[in-house]
């Protein structure tokens, strides 16, 4: 009998439309799902936020989820007392703040903060005379649940915001009943069963190794971390490189560049973007599954490029080599074409071009490495003398990249 498909290789993220007083969408709240068939999460809030952050942003991509329109994302307090919400486009999302997150003086701070930043809250749950009241000034929607709350109290604050500019929605509306009941208390945004149920998208996740999150999670936090210690971590696992490319795209800044190597992203990001994201990660994906044989491949066929890239006389050749490398089976990885794997990566052109099968020095290296890899060692060494490089560096270059690959493989094990 096969096994049943590991959940832990597949991202999964719901997505519950919000609608206005006309039946028009209006935003999405976006979900996580451990399986494609789960019907509700049974993942505590902490996890659950992040790996909507993750899964969302860097793994399906806000454009297939939400089109265009606002995504409402719950957060735990642990995010946005992290200030992860300054990682996104204020413009594309709502932070959705439960009854656990509090009122206390540093929430307050911090939401006074995020609204003159341009970022829109929302208050799930929301309640009279409980904590979140001291929230309302910053919040922009409030959510009652008039399913699980007595009528009295959420009709109750219903009427007591009608005073206010916010914008109330009315969730878990599941009959025509309710959904008349919230409109004749004011509610003026509306969400549940009785218009529509959650619908579940998903894709590939890429395979995350363990101790490259833990690593990263515990060197982010020194002090005298340098940008070479980070790179190295960041370089030892295939998601990393690609958690840290889409990074940059899913930015509050614009990027304005293109991505010729892994430092580089980092040095766009900056030390304190990426040391928020890693606390992310770190939520996220300590529980991933383990590396599949194909990462390592991708490493290894990574280092050796970089180690010939080295070796070359053109300035950068090695990062983006490694770089190359390292991309250069993510079509296998995610189980896609090679154009839709690195649609939303911004990767320079000579990078691009020759992971899409495009003629240039690069892709000649790359070709020599994989034709190595094969044993089609002559045809590996014709190549190299047409770039004019002495056909042994590649057997020597292999080697040493074992070498390298096999510490990070101990490094796992005593893990």
């Amino acid at each position: 009998m096969a096994s049943a498909p590991d959940p832990r290789n597949s991202l999964h993220i719901a997505r519950q439309a919000i609608l206005d007083g006309h039946l028009r969408v209006c935003g999405y709240e976006l979900l996580y799902r451990a399986r494609q068939d789960d019907e509700a999460c049974s993942t505590g809030e902490r996890l659950a936020s992040a790996r909507v952050l993750t899964d969302a942003v860097l793994g399906i991509g806000l454009g297939a989820l939400t089109g265009g329109l606002p995504a409402f994302i719950k957060f735990s307090r642990e995010l946005l007392l992290l200030d992860v919400a300054s990682l996104l486009p204020a413009e594309s999302f709502v932070l959705e703040l439960s009854p656990d997150v509090g009122g206390d003086a540093e929430v307050v701070s911090i939401c006074r903060e995020l609204r003159g930043r341009g970022y829109n809250l929302a208050l799930d749950r929301y309640t009279v005379n409980s904590e979140a009241e001291a929230l309302v000034p910053y919040a922009k929607y409030v959510k009652l649940d008039i399913r699980n709350t007595p009528v009295d109290i959420w009709q109750a604050a219903a009427h007591q915001l009608n005073h206010s500019s916010m914008q109330v929605i009315a969730t878990q509306v599941e009959t025509v009943d309710a959904a008349t009941r919230a409109r004749d208390a004011g509610c003026s945004m509306f969400q549940g069963y009785y218009y529509c149920r959650p619908a579940t998208l998903s894709t590939k996740a890429l395979p995350a190794r363990r101790l490259a999150y833990l690593n990263l999670f515990a060197a982010i936090n020194r002090p005298d971390l340098t940008f070479d210690q980070l790179e190295d971590l960041v370089k030892r696992d295939v998601s990393l490189t690609v958690q840290v490319l889409r990074s940059i795209n899913s930015a509050a800044f614009p990027l304005r560049q293109r991505i010729a190597s892994v430092r580089h992203a980092l040095q766009l990001l900056g030390m304190q973007q990426i040391r928020k994201w890693a606390s992310v990660w770190a939520i996220a994906g300590l529980n991933g599954g383990g590396a599949a044989e194909v990462v390592s491949v991708a490493l290894l066929r990574a280092r050796t490029c970089e180690i010939l890239g080295n070796a070359t006389s053109t300035q950068d050749a090695g990062p983006k080599l490694f770089l190359l490398g390292m991309c250069s089976l993510l079509d296998t990885i995610l189980d896609q074409p090679m154009d839709k794997a690195i649609a939303d990566i911004p990767l320079a052109p000579d990078i691009r071009h020759a992971l899409l099968g495009g003629s240039n020095g690069l892709r000649k290296i790359l070709d020599a490495v994989i034709a190595h890899e094969q044993g089609d060692w002559t045809s590996a060494g014709h190549t190299l003398q047409g770039l004019g490089m002495q056909p042994a560096l590649l057997p020597e270059a292999y080697t040493e990249a074992l070498c390298w690959a096999r510490d990070i493989a101990s490094s796992a094990v005593a893990a």
